[in-house]
């Protein structure tokens, strides 16, 4: 069995999850990493290793079915924001090749990658979410607030305000941002596997305990079945196709969820609700060998919590100078 790891980056935790479940399961599971540069680290902890244009180049996706052509590969694995949209409109080209792309449909993809429409769609599923405005001109829901890229990640340009002032100045330096009021509360993230067909089978809230530049360093699976209920009722319209990461707010006084982010694809923080029970890569190589998944609830132990940290790994041996 032959994985395409797309943009792998820093996911190293991501390629050892997939590597060690396969390892349990005994299946032959060939990883190939794909990434613009060969000193992403998560390269060295795949089996093959395959340098691509950037995203944003005419022939990425040509490269990407050119290796899927060479190496029989079996399924595709996106885990950044920024090839989302160009995999997704593409997928039938690799469907063609026999290759599965665990990527959701185009059009929730548009939905996720500008957060003007994420807020329209939670709330037209009648979830809550921060009231969403795109001109500093019209923001009237008071302060602190809230300012972010549309389509942005990583927490990068996202700033908390206090006044006015300092939001006219921030929304002169962001281009196309979003303005939200600040809701202060305990963060959650809410990762959920489905199949190939948008059925669900792990749904996994966890608290977002300590996080750095957006992504979390410590996480407690915590099984709210409220948060549970409200992401059945976005997956039932929504229709996943493999891994995605839904970001929300519980806010501190009315206890109340507000729904912030849909991120479709492994969040880098999806390979702890694997390692407490809700094990997405046993689900893929299942999916993979022609089984059928059902629901599992409570896949991921309660209260187990995780700390993340940094390692390295030497990507080109030095000399030694006399």
């Amino acid at each position: 069995m032959k994985l395409l790891f797309t943009s792998v980056g820093r996911r190293v935790e991501l390629i050892q999850s997939f590597k060690t479940t396969a390892k349990d399961m005994n299946v032959d599971l060939h990883i190939i990493g794909a990434d613009m540069v060969d000193t992403a680290p998560a390269l060295y902890f795949c089996d093959d290793i395959k340098i691509v244009p950037r995203i944003s180049s005419d022939n990425y996706i040509d490269s990407l079915l050119s290796i899927c052509k060479e190496e029989n590969v079996d399924a595709i694995i996106p885990t950044i924001d920024t090839e989302l949209l160009k995999l997704s409109k593409h997928k039938a080209e690799f469907e063609e090749l026999g290759v599965k792309v665990f990527i959701s449909d185009y059009d929730k993809i548009k939905i996720c990658r500008d957060k003007r429409y994420t807020y329209e769609y939670f709330t037209s599923i009648g979830l809550n979410s921060p009231k969403t405005f795109d001109d500093v001109e019209n923001y009237n829901c008071g302060f602190p607030a809230f300012i972010k890229p549309k389509d942005g990640s990583s927490s990068i340009n996202a700033y908390k305000v206090d006044n006015m002032e300092d939001l006219k100045l921030y929304a002169s330096k962001i281009e196309n941002y979003i303005i939200q009021p600040f809701i202060s509360g305990k963060e959650y993230t809410v990762d959920i596997f489905c199949d190939y067909c948008g059925n669900p089978v792990f749904i996994t809230p966890r608290e977002r305990i300590a996080v750095r530049s957006g992504e979390v360093l410590k996480t407690r699976i915590c099984q709210n079945d409220v948060i549970i209920e409200e992401m059945k009722n976005l997956v039932k319209d929504f229709k996943p196709v493999g891994q995605i990461a839904v970001q929300l707010i519980q806010d501190e006084f009315t206890k109340e969820n507000y729904y912030i982010e849909i991120n479709p694809r492994f969040g880098g923080g999806s390979p702890l609700s694997m390692k407490a029970g809700a094990n997405s890569a046993e689900a893929i190589i299942k999916i993979l060998n022609g089984e059928s998944l059902c629901y599992v609830p409570y896949s991921a132990r309660d209260n187990e919590i995780y700390s993340r940290y940094d390692q390295s790994v030497c990507v080109k041996a030095g000399v030694k100078r006399d």
